[in-house]
């Protein structure tokens, strides 16, 4: 099974500050075509923020997109996988803690995001995989049978 490093290998992860306002971090999601940013203060990360941050805690309260912090809606309990981690033990970390977006860290420090989008395509191109090792295997002609045809 694949380690979570070749699946965030080369991500350009979009951060937001603490202090932005939630119009700033949902227009930057929206251009990134993301679902959740990481809230970071200088070096240290503080929270991530999501769509569903958005809607339960900005929308469904009548708050102003414009006025209201990212650090006031954010969520700072952090549901964490290190790079080294299977798929496997991040999917399960996600259905355990009910999340779609995973902090990703490399010795501490922040390394990616990785989303329920980027397990379910790692799981596509495994089961491809192994369709067309199938294929192969049903449709092999030994090569001394292929000459007495």
């Amino acid at each position: 099974m694949k380690a979570i490093s070749a699946v965030i290998q080369g991500q350009d992860t979009a951060v937001v500050d603490p202090g932005a306002n939630v119009l700033e971090a949902v227009q930057l999601m929206a251009d990134r075509n993301i679902g959740a940013v990481p809230v970071v203060e200088g070096e240290r990360l503080v929270g991530i923020f999501t769509e569903r941050d958005v809607m339960s805690r900005v929308v469904a309260a009548g708050l102003d997109a414009k006025t209201t912090a990212v650090r006031d809606v954010m969520s700072p309990e952090l549901v964490v996988a290190d790079f080294r981690d299977s798929y496997d033990t991040c999917l399960r970390r996600m259905q355990q803690a009910r999340v779609r977006h995973l902090i990703v860290l490399k010795e501490g420090r922040l390394a990616g995001v990785l989303s329920v989008r980027d397990l379910l395509a790692v799981e596509l191109d495994e089961k491809d995989e192994a369709i067309n090792l199938l294929n192969a295997y049903v449709h092999y002609i030994p090569a001394d049978l292929a000459r007495k045809s």
